[in-house]
């Protein structure tokens, strides 16, 4: 009964990065699917941060941190200067003032610490997934203070939620998935967690469905109905995942091509579902559309993108 479920999950877990791109395909694919799973975003992205505590290695951690200054750079980079890089460009560019539905989500994107998947997905690209994780606790821990504080400053009265609300939802997320992630992880111990790893990353691709189905169920018929609308959304979402990914690496690189890659990646992969559920799972339709096309270069890097961010990081002195 048991090796019914396992089999079949690391068989799931070993398709990695295809097993994304077909649940992108699913999720746009199959509309009625997202409709039912719409509901469920918190708990997806719940579960995917229970996992991504479950695989944590605190001991690595640990070591890595006694030389801590080029991942506190990269802490206050993603969660404090990020953020304000977002908050300003909506105010120079006029998104502000033209557009309040595109405004919150591109506040809510910049004001996102990492996604919790980013370690793993940086692995898969072969860069330095213990300096993704290490940035990515530090930007999460400090993310139910900054991130209220900021969406409070960038939206004015625009945004519905008080900081205090806000904060203290991100916090039980937060908090919740670590007490519950490194709890399972004690219990079933280190190598337990490693030889079920196949196990664990079929976890991680059906939860990560049922988030991708959530989010880009309707992005099928708005492209139908509205293909410019999309077509523009779309764009949007690759050129502001580009543009953060290249000023990211550009702004580490004197830390090692290899190191600044990894930097650049996690910074691209905003936690933007974390953000979602923070708000209760609500955001006004524009917001919505902008949010789910906005997973595409995300859940499509690894696939796409990890030949050339490889070629990359294996050119260029100090890449190690």
């Amino acid at each position: 009964m048991f090796a019914a479920v396992t089999t079949p999950l690391a068989a799931l877990g070993r398709q990695g990065s295809r097993a994304l791109v077909v649940s992108v395909v699913l999720g746009i694919g199959l509309p009625p699917v997202g409709a039912v799973l719409k509901p469920y975003v918190t708990e997806a992205v719940f579960v995917l941060l229970c996992l991504a505590f479950v695989r944590m290695d605190v001991g690595l951690a640990l070591t890595h941190l006694r030389r801590p200054a080029l991942t506190l750079a990269a802490i206050v980079w993603t969660a404090l200067l990020v953020p304000i890089l977002f908050g300003l460009a909506c105010r120079a560019s006029g998104v502000d003032t033209g557009s309040a539905d595109l405004h919150t989500v591109l506040v809510l994107q910049g004001v996102a610490s990492p996604m919790m998947a980013a370690p793993a997905l940086a692995a898969l690209m072969g860069l330095d997934a213990t300096l993704v994780l290490l940035t990515l606790i530090g930007s999460s821990a400090l993310v139910p203070f900054t991130a209220p504080t900021f969406a409070h400053h960038f939206l004015d009265s625009g945004f519905s939620l008080s900081p205090l609300e806000l904060g203290t939802r991100l916090f039980v997320l937060l908090a919740g998935s670590a007490a519950v992630g490194l709890t399972a992880r004690r219990l079933a111990g280190a190598r337990r967690v490693a030889r079920r790893a196949p196990e664990i990353d079929g976890l991680n691709i059906i939860a990560l469905y049922v988030f991708v189905a959530a989010v880009m169920g309707d992005v099928g018929v708005q492209a139908l109905q509205r293909p410019m609308r999309v077509a523009a959304l779309t764009l949007l979402g690759f050129a502001v995942f580009a543009a953060l990914f290249a000023v990211t690496t550009l702004v580490f690189e004197r830390a090692g091509r290899r190191r600044a890659l990894a930097l650049g990646f996690m910074a691209s992969h905003r936690n933007m579902g974390l953000m979602v559920a923070g708000v209760g799972g609500t955001l006004p339709e524009t917001a919505w559309l902008y949010f789910a096309v906005s997973q595409l270069p995300i859940y499509l890097s690894p696939y796409f993108f990890a030949p050339l961010v490889r070629r990359l990081a294996g050119g260029g002195a100090g890449s190690r």
